[in-house]
């Protein structure tokens, strides 16, 4: 199948899923994960109306920036390291992986410079895995307080990366309580947060994602059909 083709199947999916949704009228933001693909294949995401692209390494979103158009919404959905933030606080639409005071810091300070805002997703680590980034559940809405006062900084919601079980259903629970802590942050209302988006859901597991509450996926390997689960 085509990258044309795949995305209308991926679009029919999450159509389907959002019935079983808890906000079934809801929109759903797809992300198309472009690591590790060159501009020439983005280019038939775009041509296919798709222009909110995710990478995850710095060095290979600014290679494709400078290839692509500027049109092009990218979002940066990997772990971003404080010396990195100097080179794409002026690029990217939405930051995935907020989960240190340090990092915010930073954030704060290179957007001093432009006098703009840089949204952010704050990653929580639902399921305690040591080897990805993201705050627990229960340090959330303390960081998110501490995040939301500093200059150049926009809270919009929250960010999971499920772990690759074989069993999918596997991560159903994991969504869940994700979704019931986006909610009760929400109802919050903490100054300068907006609690707009709760991006969860990859390749293998969006239309569950989708299902407990999604309104962002990221998506790749099902795009490009690749190896790849993300």
């Amino acid at each position: 199948m085509s990258i044309a083709e795949n995305l209308a199947q991926i679009k029919q999916n999450i159509a389907e899923a959002k019935t079983k949704s808890p906000n079934p009228t809801e929109e759903v933001t797809l992300v198309v994960v472009s690591k590790m693909h060159e501009a020439n294949e983005l280019q038939e995401v775009l041509d296919c109306g798709e222009y909110i692209l995710g990478e995850n390494r710095v060095q290979e979103m600014l290679e494709k920036y400078e290839k692509l158009p500027k049109e092009v919404k990218w979002h940066l959905i990997g772990h971003l390291q404080t010396n990195k933030v100097k080179y794409i606080y002026d690029k990217i639409e939405l930051l995935h992986s907020l989960d240190s005071v340090s990092l915010a810091e930073e954030i704060s300070k290179q957007m001093s410079k432009i006098g703009g805002t840089m949204p952010c997703l704050v990653q929580v680590n639902v399921a305690g895995e040591e080897q990805k980034s993201g705050l627990k559940v229960e340090e959330a809405e303390d960081f998110i307080l501490k995040a939301s006062q500093l200059p150049g900084i926009k809270i919009m919601g929250l960010m999971h990366i499920a772990p690759n079980y074989a069993d999918k259903e596997m991560v159903r629970p994991l969504f869940k309580q994700m979704y019931e802590l986006f909610i009760s942050l929400k109802a919050k209302n903490i100054p300068n947060t907006q609690m707009r988006y709760l991006s969860m859901g990859m390749s293998g597991d969006y239309e569950i994602a989708v299902e407990e509450g999604s309104n962002m996926v990221r998506i790749g390997s099902a795009v490009f059909k690749t190896a790849s689960p993300f």
